[in-house]
């Protein structure tokens, strides 16, 4: 009826078989890579993949097929603290990198972070106990101030029962200078120690702390909500 010889009928049938196999098998990987990075998996990265697994995809195809799946890749945006004042001449540096401590509720170090909690930064506060490496106490907030940073203070210090003649190392941060965790320490008689600025070593435990915390435990996209991360 339509001048078609037979031959070219039976190729274009076998033709679109095999081709719709191989796209079941593209959107399938495609899927499937995407839910192995949790998400934060571009067109370039599903690409790559995918020809290793011995299934050729070029980056072009893959963001065609992620937009038919609806996959949008969701990476967290560049964290930016703000810029620190001046040196804080006040407060020495009494720990002095000596963290080998002997006895727990001797020292304890502290440290603010952020994680991505959805659609914001959140941050959490730790307050660590260099004897054991254990955080005795910490706090989540969305803003990164001296209420926050107080509230892991406050959590340690009930927790380990008000213990007399503690050291607290920390860094430079503006949550710890602050007035308001100051008296807070003079409360609680705790005697402070604070790093020189912008020497992370001088507060190492708490930066391998947070370390091993986002690389081993924190998922690489974040967490969805802010209860979810707490």
């Amino acid at each position: 009826m339509f001048n078609i010889h037979r031959s070219s009928y039976k190729y274009w049938l076998n033709k679109a078989k095999v081709q719709c196999i191989k796209q079941i098998k593209e959107k399938v990987m495609v899927k499937a890579i995407f839910a192995e990075r949790g998400g934060s998996a571009g067109a370039r990265t599903i690409a790559t993949i995918a020809s290793q697994r011995d299934l050729p995809l070029s980056r072009y195809r893959a963001d065609r097929i992620m937009k038919k799946l609806e996959l949008t890749s969701c990476q967290m945006p560049k964290h930016a603290y703000k810029r620190g004042g001046n040196e804080h001449l006040e407060i020495p540096n009494d720990l002095n990198r000596q963290f080998a401590v002997t006895e727990p509720n001797k020292v304890w170090c502290g440290d603010v972070t952020y994680i991505w909690s959805g659609n914001r930064w959140a941050y959490l506060a730790v307050v660590m106990d260099l004897f054991s490496r254990k955080a005795v106490g910490w706090a989540m907030s969305h803003s990164s101030d001296s209420t926050l940073t107080g509230k892991a203070l406050m959590m340690a210090f009930e927790s380990r029962g008000r213990p007399k003649n503690v050291m607290f190392h920390s860094d430079q941060g503006c949550h710890y200078t602050s007035k308001k965790y100051r008296q807070l320490l003079w409360r609680y008689q705790i005697k402070q120690s604070m790093s020189r600025r912008g020497n992370c070593w001088d507060n190492a435990p708490m930066e391998r702390f947070f370390r091993s915390f986002k690389s081993e435990w924190m998922p690489t996209t974040g967490y969805n909500t802010f209860n979810e991360a707490k």
